[in-house]
């Protein structure tokens, strides 16, 4: 399995950014990490491992950038506004930085936006603000809230980085054209924010599918067993 590393200095969060990237050819997927987590968190926990068939007969090419958690929702040091802002800035470096260069690898123009517990958040939160950039939004054990971050602090900003609240006002087409997959298990910590995420996007006609595993924690074991089930939807031309 072909694996790269890069390193490059980000304009939009002002510091060096890491990330790898697995895979010769294929789909783009951005494959988060979990809260506060690394550019080689993803590997190191077996998630590309379980992918590796895909990976390997070239069918997706999956990049891992690292967190941006530490400096903006899990910063308690800094002004919530700060943190709000400093999120923007890595969802910025996000979409300009590796969507923008990675996106026409195939003919789609598009990528997959994936993550696991606050991955699943910030493909999430991508995907349904940038739904022209996405073909597929894979959230495993995903929270889709932010409020909790921000002592109280209230900002649009806030509300247009909050799955929970942005979407109903949503109405851009491609929301209805996105292969939308909420991963959860009736163990899991997060399943009442998957509820309540699938009963938004069903209250808008945008068909998804609320996969529920039954008694499996909020843990990798079943992340790695959702992650290639999940990329078997792709449609590979």
């Amino acid at each position: 399995m072909k694996e790269e590393y890069f390193k490059w200095y980000s304009p939009h969060l002002h510091r060096d950014v890491q990330m790898l990237a697995f895979g010769h050819a294929g789909y783009p997927v951005v494959l988060y990490p979990t809260s506060m987590g690394s550019f080689h968190e993803n590997r190191d926990m077996g998630l590309i491992g379980a992918a590796s068939w895909f990976i390997e007969q070239g069918l997706v090419q999956i990049f891992c950038p690292e967190s941006n958690d530490r400096d903006s929702f899990y910063n308690k040091q800094i002004h919530p506004h700060q943190r709000i802002q400093n999120h923007i800035a890595y969802d910025h470096m996000i979409r300009y930085e590796i969507v923008e260069k990675i996106r026409f690898n195939t003919s789609v123009g598009k990528v997959v936006m994936a993550g696991c517990s606050f991955g699943g958040y910030h493909a999430a939160n991508f995907g349904f603000r940038y739904p022209g950039y996405v073909s597929h939004m894979f959230s495993m054990s995903g929270a889709f809230e932010i409020r909790n971050f921000m002592n109280g602090y209230n900002h649009e900003d806030i509300f247009y980085n909050s799955p929970l609240e942005f979407l109903p006002g949503n109405h851009d087409g491609d929301l209805w054209k996105m292969d939308i997959v909420l991963g959860t298990s009736n163990w899991d910590i997060c399943y009442d924010a998957n509820v309540k995420l699938s009963d938004s996007l069903e209250a808008k006609g945008i068909r998804h599918w609320l996969d529920v595993r039954k008694d499996k924690h909020h843990d990798w074991p079943i992340w790695k067993e959702m992650f290639p089930h999940y990329l078997s939807r792709i449609k590979f031309n």
